[in-house]
């Protein structure tokens, strides 16, 4: 009787470890003939998170749509969930107020493409589509200017560690942690249906995904995360293109 007993209690949780492991392959990520071709982006969804919900890899997905870092996305954006990578990003539509620029004849860094009767200064005019109100994200120095080639094109800025490093204008912050190679501890804001700023290599962040700020607000510590000294690597894209940040920003 013991003996039949511990025999039911076995086949019990045999079948229990079964029901467990079917519930487990039902609520896996859609894949094969059941995962769609493609997604649409809904808002507060990062790449990681919908990479996961297909059983996907994030990175391959980002090769897939071309997508490079800081790997932000919107709501509304389209992303290819099957095929193979693209070569180079789709280019943004070009209308009038839409910033344009080609190499120099010297190979160095790209300079905004301008009418005959702009000016010649290095310092163009912010497009008419730029709603201005930029400020400065630290105090201090710039150690390396804009430049077109590389994967991090933005403004390196000196310091010390723990300085302020400040929201460059009122947004939305829809990126902050650290796990974006080569930037360190890093923000992103979302100032409007174009324009981002992405904050790298702090020491520690002072804001959340999701949160909302104001120009000057301080939203991290200057450091060193992902870099060889406290320094802050600063961008401004627009429409996912990094610019050459002294367009926008005010003399000092």
């Amino acid at each position: 009787m013991r003996r039949r007993a511990i025999q039911g209690g076995l086949t019990l949780l045999v079948l229990v470890l079964v029901v467990g492991v079917l519930a487990g392959c039902a609520a896996r990520a859609p894949s094969g003939a059941s995962m769609p071709d493609t997604h649409v982006v809904q808002r507060n969804e990062t790449l990681y998170r919908i990479a996961q919900r297909y059983g996907l890899e994030w990175r391959d997905l980002a090769r897939r749509n071309a997508i490079s870092a800081p790997y932000v996305i919107h709501p509304g954006q389209r992303l290819r969930l099957r095929g193979a990578a693209r070569s180079s990003p789709p280019s943004p539509p070009r209308t009038a107020s839409t910033p344009r620029t080609q190499p120099s004849s010297s190979g160095g860094s790209s300079s905004p493409q301008r009418s005959e009767s702009a000016s010649t200064s290095s310092r163009s005019s912010p497009p008419p589509s730029d709603p201005g109100g930029w400020q400065w994200p630290a105090d201090g120095q710039v150690l390396r200017g804009f430049s077109s080639s590389g994967t991090r094109r933005g403004l390196a800025i000196g310091g010390d560690r723990g300085d302020h490093v400040r929201a460059t204008r009122a947004g939305e912050v829809v990126y902050a942690g650290g796990g974006l190679v080569g930037y360190g501890r890093l923000v992103i804001l979302k100032h409007d249906a174009r324009f981002l700023s992405a904050y790298g290599h702090n020491d520690e962040l002072l804001v959340s995904e999701g949160d909302q700020v104001q120009a000057g607000d301080t939203i991290a510590r200057l450091g060193s995360s992902g870099a060889e000294r406290p320094m802050l690597h600063f961008e401004i894209r627009v429409d996912g293109t990094p610019v050459d940040p002294a367009r926008y920003l005010p003399d000092r």
